[in-house]
């Protein structure tokens, strides 16, 4: 069975909702889904998943979460070849340049520890509507179908 590891980290909980409707669109097209928030959460467990999916957030003006950073330098560390990311973050476009820019960051870092990604990145402003769900619903769609080729 295909299985998926859903990180993410929060501060007012968008990101947590953004993880929790990745998990349920991966769980209903039939993957075996664990999520954990990324301070609890070994950078080495994805080693044992087909498809990673990240949920951070940007802090400030363009920082990463400060929970989230022993993490983010451990993934410089793995071989990820073969696996399948994707990442999703919920941010405020108040922030302009530096709007959602940690989404990038990792998906960056994970692509220089081999993953490939399976989706576009989504940025979602604030706490997802029910666009932003649809997007996400396609979203793990597309990191399953990239899963299972």
């Amino acid at each position: 069975m295909t299985k998926a590891h859903v990180v993410y980290a929060t501060i007012t909980g968008n990101n947590e909702d953004v993880a929790d409707i990745v998990t349920e669109g991966l769980e209903d097209l039939g993957i075996n889904v664990t999520e954990t928030e990324i301070s609890q959460t070994d950078a080495e467990e994805l080693l044992d998943t087909d498809i990673i999916v990240i949920c951070p957030y940007t802090y400030d003006e363009g920082n990463l979460p400060e929970e989230g950073m022993d993490f983010y330098d451990d993934l410089a560390n793995l071989d990820l070849t073969g696996k399948i990311f994707g990442v999703a973050g919920s941010g405020d476009v108040f922030y302009e340049e530096f709007y959602n820019v940690a989404v990038d960051a990792f998906a960056k870092a994970l692509q220089e520890a081999g993953a490939v990604a399976g989706a576009p990145n989504v940025k979602i402003n604030l706490d997802p509507d029910e666009n932003d769900i649809k997007i996400l619903d396609t979203f793990s769609k597309q990191l399953v179908q990239s899963a299972t080729k």
